[in-house]
């Protein structure tokens, strides 16, 4: 991956997570760790196969990020809402059990 082409995954990223996980500051400050972490770890592949697969995988972490995460709010009565967006239509929703809920 080139240096721009990993910029611009990496921004993609970045972008991806800010806009899924808008107003969870732990989970943008932790996506946004794991996305520089992973990104450190790969900076010194030079296999252009190696290459090629990153910036895949960059762009399926992005693409499903984007469109297949969805954050639930409290709302007052104490549930939880769901305020899909246009790309998240289609997708099969994962509602956590009360037992994941709790450990958060």
């Amino acid at each position: 991956m080139g240096a721009g082409e990993a910029l611009s995954a990496y921004r993609a990223l970045l972008r991806a997570t800010r806009k899924s996980f808008a107003g969870d500051t732990l989970m943008l400050t932790q996506s946004a760790v794991e996305v520089r972490k992973k990104f450190e770890e790969n900076r010194n592949v030079t296999s252009e196969a190696e290459i090629h697969g990153l910036q895949e995988q960059a762009r399926e972490a992005s693409h499903f990020i984007s469109n297949m995460i969805v954050q639930a709010s409290l709302n007052s009565s104490g549930g939880y809402e769901v305020k899909p967006d246009k790309q998240h239509a289609g997708a099969t929703l994962e509602v956590p059990s009360e037992e994941m809920l709790r450990k958060t």
